[in-house]
């Protein structure tokens, strides 16, 4: 009853749940991607140059999520080209950008004259504290995500499964593959508000890793993950409320514990058919 009330009675709670349920849908959707391509790394170090990006925002006195936004499609448009271009030390290029890019954004905010924002609330998310104003950035940068991934789903499929395959049926795999981490970025502005840049891998690929466990076709996935998702994320809000936790860490928690049953029951499964 204390739980209903409070979400009868007070617009924060009410913005954490809106917030949640939206990072759900894009986490669900582009998190099928990131785990059937196995780009984790990637999607990593575009999340955490994102600080870089939401610190120059404040110091030049623009909005955070522009900065966010602006340093997440740099991010993943500089990450892919490496990625396509130098393989062979890809792992430590991203790795500087990932250090480099959370570096600049602590430099940025801790020299911002007068600043009071709570750094650690981007690095570990404050979904309790998510304004109006970034629900609607939240709601667009959703439709984008969707109506992309509508428009083109054939063709980020072909590259996702096979490269070679698509790029013999004429599709632009180069293209279409900096599309895609360029909305990977966008998702990870999505889920800054809910788990922080910290925290935001899990959240894209825990929710995909255990839909992809009971289902094979990509749309099926996308939506159980998208369930999967919002499920855990309200269960997270409401156990953190009980308990006094800090709700991002509660609701990556709550995924991680989820992921590790449904892989144990999975390969019990798989046992007892051999």
């Amino acid at each position: 009853m204390d739980l209903i009330t409070l979400i009868i009675q007070h617009g924060f709670f009410q913005n954490a749940m809106l917030a949640g349920l939206m990072a759900s849908i894009g986490c669900g959707v582009m998190g099928t991607y990131v785990v059937v391509k196995r780009i984790s790394l990637l999607a990593g170090g575009i999340a955490h140059c994102v600080l870089g990006g939401m610190g120059a925002a404040y110091y030049f006195g623009y909005s955070p999520l522009l900065g966010a936004i602006v340093a997440a499609v740099i991010a993943a448009l500089l990450i892919g080209w490496i990625h396509l271009h130098w393989r062979e030390n890809e792992d430590t290029v991203i790795a500087a950008l990932w250090s480099v890019g959370m570096a600049t954004g602590v430099i940025f905010i801790a020299n911002t004259p007068g600043y009071n924002v709570d750094l650690m609330s981007y690095l570990f998310g404050n979904i309790l504290m998510v304004p109006d104003s970034d629900l609607i950035g939240m709601a667009v940068l959703d439709s984008l995500i969707l109506l992309t991934v509508l428009v083109f789903y054939k063709p980020l499929m072909a590259v996702c499964f096979d490269e070679e395959f698509a790029r013999l049926r004429g599709v632009a795999v180069e293209r279409m593959y900096l599309l895609l981490l360029v909305l990977i970025a966008l998702t990870v502005v999505l889920l800054i508000q809910v788990v922080g840049l910290v925290l935001v891998i899990a959240l894209l690929s825990l929710p995909a890793a255990a839909a992809g466990r009971f289902n094979n076709q990509l749309w099926q996935i996308m939506l159980l993950a998208t369930v999967i998702g919002v499920g855990f994320t309200m269960e997270g809000l409401m156990v953190a409320y009980a308990l006094d936790w800090p709700a991002g860490a509660t609701i990556i928690v709550s995924l991680g514990l989820m992921y590790l049953l449904v892989l144990g029951l999975s390969r019990k499964k798989h046992r007892t058919r051999r």
